[in-house]
């Protein structure tokens, strides 16, 4: 606890008469500070001190910065306490369901209660807060939803929300579902009930779509959006007007699952699976257990929505915890495009011989050219970006590594002075124009994967008199017209074509499917169904042609647009190998003493196990690894003691500052 400094003990201020003993959050990082500490709230300060304020304390003698989290008449504290230095802001930032919320996923994840507050709570901006805030807009009237008439639990969905009684869901969209418009009237339908609504999607773009659909049905004083392209100042100003209740509707990407909305009624995540679900500060809590753990301490809705299906989805409706809104058959067969895949039939393989090998079949340019034909774009997914991303020996397939820092090389594309650009290193960025296998000595070079410049440039001349258009990395194309072109992009920035795209061509399956990652098929899926929703429904001569083994499960779960058969599949191996979401697992990555250091002073709960420690990353000279990782696991109903425990351990580490650090991540998206 914080001791009296000489001032206080002179008795130059007095404590507040009611509640004099402030519990404040101070921002100080270190594991084994984790917790709140007491200070004396000063008379003069009495007012203004309210709970949820931003403060200023003195910490180890130094000021820093702090958060009122509550107060009260005593301390547990035998010593004197320091006072107050002053308030900072009386605006109240912090709410008592969103401190609550803080302390379960700090809890969670195995990390520090003022690292969450930095993603929950934004920085302040004076004059933003100086500003008052409009009176909040009357509840929108209920709309209308025919479209989810589509799904046999859609209306009954729709009218547990009316009603105000929680019901959590996991939807799969149909595709090409006009899912922000449906996502918007199941937000206004809550909100008509003067509850509040947080959508969570992963980027500006999805955030920009269904923040449109919401502004039509509610209207623009009655949603907001939150964004990382946002400035400061302009996310300060809408955070604000959530917090100060005079918006309801919050829609933005993952800080929003800590959006400060009054009376949550309803907590929406689209597309659970993609990456940027998952915060990459720690502790790296994901959005969509934080909205879990949210949906239980508040009693709202939760609403897991997407054209895919991951295995944690999977596992809330498996529990019995969500129920699952699923189309007919005969709606998927109605809405879903063409599904061909390599070696479907005999006589695929007899018209092309190559098919199983060639990168781009006959029967995937017939489709491209039916559907430029009929004046429709065409989408090309290509895993990948850049020109030519990793480069093999042409002669023993040795990978092609820099000489210099051991990085792979690749072809940037291009031309200097009318010659080609020669190989460069990723990592260090130096030119390798004489290149030797240092396993056969041949001087020749092959493309391991192709990039989406490189594929632009073969697919321009191969259609030639149509526009190219790429999308990805440095250009990501929002919309596309309706209009006979290619668009060349890699997964997740797909741009919506307004009619609909009429081909989708999925290239380098296995560059998806050859990932050593425990998610590899799941992800390859997403990023399938993700792209192939775009696509005009089959009656309308719409086809996907993914060139991949057809035999294959994930390939067979395209074909048939089956996401909940492969979920299923997904879950249950990996139950039977023990990993997540079936179990708990903790990541702890570090040098070997620091991992090594840490696992001894680990008490794991009585189903805990450790798995490894395996090397990653570079090795020395000596052939010894610089980095290690070890897996810890648990049985799901002893998650939180496999947190608690890891949280000992590395507090107990920094508390006798151990020089070697110890990375700890629970339930993390990478494990191999």
């Amino acid at each position: 606890m914080a001791t009296s400094s000489k001032n206080d003990r002179r008795g130059e201020r007095k404590p507040a008469a009611t509640l004099p003993v402030a519990r404040v959050c101070v921002d100080v990082a270190l594991p084994h500070l984790n917790r709140l500490f007491d200070y004396l709230v000063p008379e003069q300060l009495a007012d203004d001190a309210v709970v949820g304020c931003r403060v200023r304390v003195r910490f180890h003698g130094k000021a820093v910065d702090g958060l009122l989290w509550e107060r009260a008449e005593d301390t547990a504290f035998t010593g004197s306490l320091v006072y107050l230095e002053r308030v900072v802001s009386p605006e109240p930032v912090l709410s008592p369901e969103i401190a609550e919320l803080i302390k379960a996923v700090a809890e969670r994840y195995a990390g520090v209660l003022t690292n969450v507050v930095r993603l929950a709570i934004p920085p302040r901006h004076a004059r933003v807060e100086a500003k008052s805030a409009p009176e909040p807009a009357p509840p929108p009237p209920a709309p209308e939803s025919e479209g989810w008439s589509r799904y046999p639990r859609g209306r009954s969905y729709l009218d547990a929300m009316a009603a105000g009684r929680q019901a959590h869901a996991v939807w799969q969209a149909l595709p090409g579902e006009d899912w922000p418009a449906r996502l918007a009237e199941v937000v206004t339908t809550v909100a008509a009930t003067g509850r509040g609504v947080a959508v969570v999607v992963p980027d500006h773009r999805d955030v920009a779509r269904v923040h449109a659909a919401c502004v039509q049905l509610i209207g623009a004083d009655g949603v907001v959006a939150l964004s990382a392209d946002l400035g400061p100042s302009e996310r300060y100003k809408r955070w604000l007007l959530l917090r100060r209740g005079a918006v309801r509707v919050v829609v933005g990407t993952r800080a929003a699952c800590f959006a400060p909305i009054e009376v949550p009624g309803l907590l929406v995540v689209w597309d659970d699976g993609d990456s940027g679900h998952a915060t990459p500060f720690a502790p790296y809590p994901h959005a969509r257990d934080v909205l879990v753990e949210r949906a239980h301490l508040t009693g709202a809705s939760l609403l897991v929505a997407g054209f895919a299906r991951t295995a944690e989805a999977q596992l809330l409706v498996d529990s019995g915890w969500a129920h699952e809104i699923v189309a007919a058959r005969e709606q998927l067969r109605a809405a879903a495009p063409r599904v061909v895949a390599v070696g479907e039939t005999d006589e695929q393989l007899a018209r092309d011989e190559a098919a199983r090998t060639a990168r781009l079949p006959g029967f995937a340019f017939d489709a491209a050219r039916a559907a430029l034909k009929a004046g429709a774009p065409v989408l090309v997914q290509v895993p990948r970006r850049g020109y030519v991303p990793a480069l093999a020996c042409a002669q023993c397939r040795t990978r092609a590594m820099c000489r210099r820092c051991a990085g792979p090389l690749s072809l940037p594309g291009g031309q200097d002075d009318g010659m080609p650009r020669p190989a460069a290193c990723r990592w260090c960025g130096a030119a390798e124009a004489a290149f030797r296998c240092p396993a056969c000595g041949s001087r020749r070079l092959r493309a391991v994967v192709v990039g989406s410049r490189r594929t632009a440039e073969e697919l321009g001349r191969a259609f030639p008199g149509f526009a190219v258009r790429t999308s990805g990395a440095g250009e990501v194309l929002a919309e596309v017209p309706d209009a006979p072109a290619l668009v060349v992009c890699t997964p997740g920035a797909e741009p919506v074509a307004q009619g609909g795209y009429g081909a989708a061509l999925l290239l380098d399956g296995w560059a998806m499917l050859g990932r050593a990652d425990l998610r590899a098929s799941e992800q390859a899926l997403r990023h399938w169904m993700t792209a192939a929703a775009l696509v005009r429904p089959g009656a309308e001569g719409g086809r996907v042609v993914v060139i991949a083994e057809s035999a294959l499960p994930v390939v067979q779960a395209l074909i048939r647009w089956d996401p909940v058969w492969h979920a299923s599949q997904e879950l249950a191996g990996r139950t039977e190998l023990g990993f997540p979401p079936a179990v708990r697992m903790a990541a702890v990555d570090g040098s070997p003493d620091a991992v090594n250091a840490l696992l001894e002073e680990l008490r794991l709960p009585p189903s805990g196990e450790v798995l490894g420690p395996v090397p990653i990353g570079r090795v020395d000279a000596e052939g010894n690894s610089e980095q290690e990782r070890a897996l810890v696991r648990a049985v799901r109903g002893e998650g939180r003691a496999l947190a608690a425990a890891l949280a000992e351990a590395v507090s107990v580490r920094t508390a006798r500052k151990d020089p070697d650090f110890a990375l700890v991540r629970m339930d993390p998206l990478e494990l191999l």
